[in-house]
């Protein structure tokens, strides 16, 4: 360990005494036996009235920025810690000291390569806000737009790396010698960490973030996104149009202006789901401060989003999965929310089906004891992982991500309309993603993506089909030309129809599509298709 390093160590250890957490040092193993002696400490009885949970906040806020988001990114936890902490966790702000206006003009004409005054007809010397990553000014350029410049701070990647490395450290020694604290993985906790800063310190991929929102959003009536200045962004600045709203936060100034809190609370769940599930690209930071609202028609207000520094995917199989989970459990057939499980791979494929369903059911029935504008999904959700924890699966950093932000946006939608029902809204979105996923168009433009390989490999079971099924022990001695191997072929090739067809009819009924005749007639169609073939077999 370097010399900074052990001053660094040894101030953080102070901070852990000042607030009590010295206790943790005593579940080291090697020192249990002596754990009685902490009783001689002085700080241990005026300290020890304050909850645990409160006494790791004040910590982390002593131990400066770069601990505040990681208390702030522990808070995303509630798969893995305890709901007080989780409640603490919440309440830490990474707000910090603005570094001087002379230090951010210096970093935009060094990204730049120009005097501020050549992009820049006014730059406001009073930043709008300041982070532990980067800080935020007004402009205006000289074609009169008003913008908004995000500098990061200088010499942070020094800071940061210094303060990764002595985390990574600790959480080493944590998973070593503290068997309670090794079951939450920490190092993998601060790896994730660390790769969502180096995200956050290129504000080119904040920029690119951005700019696809927007588009996955143009011209909507709900939510709008700054345009980005591409010709001013940089790694280490990003230029934006500045927006001009109401914080989301603000309920006395939005009743005030006659906004449709009501409208804006459906508006807001509209939002994420149709980011899950129709672009599944989401906004994985919607937290108050960064949520504003363009009140121009407060009876169609819509909402105005910054930061997007922390942005979350899913995978096609985990978005099905989950559509599918929520609906399922919604019906209340656990059953199915089991079997989702298992074809998720949520849990181990040897996990018992009764036993697996059992569980299910017991954390989840006590939720439908309730009015469905009471039930939270999020709750659902942290249920539904809690299910999988027990059987010792590890979640996905991209599904622990979601629950945080669908947390989120339930608790700012119950505060604009405490009677939201979510699932009134959510359901009609989750069922029309789904039919758009099971479709016989979506299968087949899919398909169209790989359609050289696919039409390959379909010309190749056609050919060997027939010889297959009639003789497995030649399956490849025919050759194209032999007219017996072209009847069969052609004998495939109408299979191959006739099973479409069936497919397409109890597609067409189960989806419900219009007009309601046509699923009978496909059913119907393929029966006689594949009764023909079976009789002239």
């Amino acid at each position: 360990m370097r010399i900074g390093h052990g001053w660094r160590l040894a101030w953080i250890q102070w901070i852990l005494i000042k607030h009590g957490l010295d206790d943790l040092l005593f579940e080291w193993t090697p020192l249990r036996h002596i754990r009685p002696a902490r009783r001689l400490l002085p700080w241990h009885w005026w300290l020890r009235k304050t909850p645990l949970a409160i006494r790791l906040r004040l910590t982390l806020e002593d131990l400066g920025p770069l601990y505040v988001k990681f208390g702030q990114v522990l808070s995303t936890r509630r798969d893995l810690l305890p709901q007080d902490f989780i409640d603490e966790l919440t309440k830490l702000q990474d707000r910090v000291p603005p570094f001087p206006t002379a230090l951010a003009q210096s970093a935009i004409e060094n990204a730049l390569k120009a005097p501020l005054a050549t992009h820049f007809v006014h730059f406001d010397e009073t930043p709008l806000a300041s982070a532990s990553i980067a800080q935020v000014h007004a402009a205006t350029l000289h074609d009169g737009r008003d913008v908004i410049v995000k500098i990061i701070r200088p010499d942070i990647d020094r800071l940061i790396a210094r303060d990764l490395a002595l985390l990574d450290q600790l959480a080493a020694w944590v998973e070593r010698y503290w068997a309670p604290g090794a079951r939450l993985h920490p190092r993998a906790i601060v790896a994730k960490f660390a790769q969502t800063l180096r995200t956050e310190l290129n504000l080119l991929e904040e920029a690119g973030h951005a700019s696809r929102l927007r588009r996955n959003f143009k011209d909507s009536p709900i939510l709008g996104v700054p345009e980005v200045v591409w010709e001013l962004t940089r790694e280490r600045v990003m230029v934006q149009e500045r927006i001009y709203g109401i914080p989301i936060h603000d309920f006395a100034t939005l009743k005030a202006h006659g906004v449709d809190l009501k409208t804006l609370a459906r508006h807001g769940v509209s939002i994420f789901f149709t980011q899950v599930f129709r672009d599944n690209f989401f906004h994985a930071d919607m937290h108050p401060g960064n949520l504003f609202v363009d009140a121009t028609d407060p009876r169609k207000p819509r909402y105005l989003a910054v930061d997007f520094g922390i942005m979350g995917t899913l995978s096609q199989e985990d978005r099905h999965y989950l559509a599918a989970n929520f609906l399922a459990f919604f019906n209340r057939d656990y059953g199915q929310v089991a079997r989702l499980h298992l074809a998720s791979g949520w849990v181990p494929p040897d996990t018992p089906m009764d036993e697996l369903e059992a569980a299910i059911q017991s954390v989840c029935e006590p939720i439908f004891n309730r009015p469905l504008k009471e039930i939270s999904l999020g709750q659902l959700l942290i249920r539904l992982f809690q299910t999988a924890r027990r059987f010792e699966v590890e979640l996905k950093a991209e599904l622990v991500l979601l629950q945080k932000t669908l947390i989120a946006v339930e608790g700012l939608g119950r505060q604009l309309d405490p009677d939201l029902d979510l699932w009134k809204t959510a359901k009609p979105l989750l069922e029309k993603w789904m039919k758009k996923e099971i479709s016989p168009l979506t299968i087949l433009k899919k398909g169209a993506d790989n359609w050289p390989a696919l039409a390959w490999a379909l010309q190749n079971w056609i050919d060997q089909a027939p010889s297959r099924l009639n003789h497995p022990d030649q399956a490849r001695s025919h050759t194209p030309a032999d007219p017996s191997a072209s009847r069969s072929r052609t004998g495939a090739i109408r299979l191959g129809i006739a099973a479409l067809t069936l497919l397409a009819g109890f597609a067409w009924v189960r989806l419900g599509l219009a007009p309601p005749f046509v699923g009978p007639l496909l059913l119907a169609l393929g029966g006689v298709l594949l009764a023909v073939l079976w009789w002239q077999a």
